[in-house]
């Protein structure tokens, strides 16, 4: 790691583990090795998700325990990512499906008045001390209900933690200077990458989705996009084989033969070099107008 005169601090707030290495891992660790600290907070502890890598269907310890398993996950992924972890503590609410959906379970992440499940990252916010927080937005990046109660999670945490009467008893007031929503949708480089996998006579595993990238939910929205403009993109490629190899270490979570290692490391890193946020809150100022700022760190120094 270098030497950095002047070091910030990060913190990122994730639904799920796996979320931090789909989510943002090249962009932490390139700040990891320029000298800054970098903590994930895990909200849940991703005890209802189902195996995603069909590798997996038959081994005995995710069907017995998948908590256990995932934070044996977690714990490898964090190695290879060289971050801070912290877990909140909280029952992963799963991911309703049926018509009518069903009530999510009792006393899980989502059900839980905002207050409750906002005190412990207000608490974490006062002893890390961020400059910087990274969320999701309020689809949650996609709209599973966990995701979306870390967003509420996140801003809720981002703007009481420096209000000296705002929950009493987790420690002394903290204010970060900035916050960020990841934008991990981009259709501006999905569209990018598929059109380059097409030019070179690839199957395009974004396909269906830039087909469908046009067209707006009942809302009038368009599901999985973000409603906030890029203001900030990280380049960061070097450290895209970090990601990889972090996504690979949620085995249960990552299919090695899937969507998204179907197009190649070399092709991602020339065709968008970047990871894309949105600056949202700022005591540092934003960006010009018609600037994209390339550091989450910009202003404070």
């Amino acid at each position: 790691m270098s030497q950095n005169p002047r070091s910030f601090r990060l913190l990122t707030v994730h639904a799920h583990p796996d979320d931090e290495s789909s989510k943002g891992a090249p962009m932490m660790a390139k700040y990891l090795a320029e000298g800054h600290e970098v903590m994930v907070v895990s909200c849940t502890d991703g005890a209802r998700g189902d195996i995603q890598n069909p590798h997996l269907l038959d081994v005995p310890h995710p069907r017995r325990d998948m908590a256990g398993a995932r934070r044996i996950e977690m714990a490898a992924a964090r190695e290879i990512l060289g971050v801070q972890h912290r877990w909140l503590g909280f029952m992963d609410s799963g991911l309703p499906e049926g018509d009518p959906l069903p009530p999510l379970p009792w006393g899980s992440f989502a059900t839980l008045p905002l207050e409750q499940a906002s005190a412990p990252l207000v608490r974490l916010i006062r002893e890390y001390r961020p400059h910087v927080v990274v969320a999701y937005d309020e689809n949650g990046g996609y709209p599973h209900p966990d995701h979306i109660m870390a967003h509420r999670v996140a801003v809720e945490a981002f703007r009481a933690a420096g209000d000296p009467d705002a929950y009493p008893g987790t420690g002394e007031p903290w204010a970060p200077a900035k916050l960020y929503y990841d934008v991990p949708f981009n259709p501006d480089r999905v569209r990018r990458i598929h059109d380059a996998l097409v030019s070179a006579g690839l199957e395009s595993p974004y396909a269906d989705w830039v087909a469908r990238a046009a067209e707006n939910d009942a809302e009038g929205h368009r599901p999985w996009t973000s409603r906030h403009p890029v203001t900030t993109q990280v380049e960061c490629a070097e450290y895209f084989g970090v990601r990889d190899r972090a996504l690979l270490a949620h085995a249960t979570q990552i299919d090695p033969d899937g969507w998204f290692f179907a197009v190649s490391l070399e092709l991602r890193q020339r065709v968008w070099p970047w990871e894309d946020y949105s600056l949202i809150e700022s005591t540092v100022g934003f960006p010009q107008e018609g600037e994209t700022e390339g550091d989450l760190f910009a202003r404070l120094g």
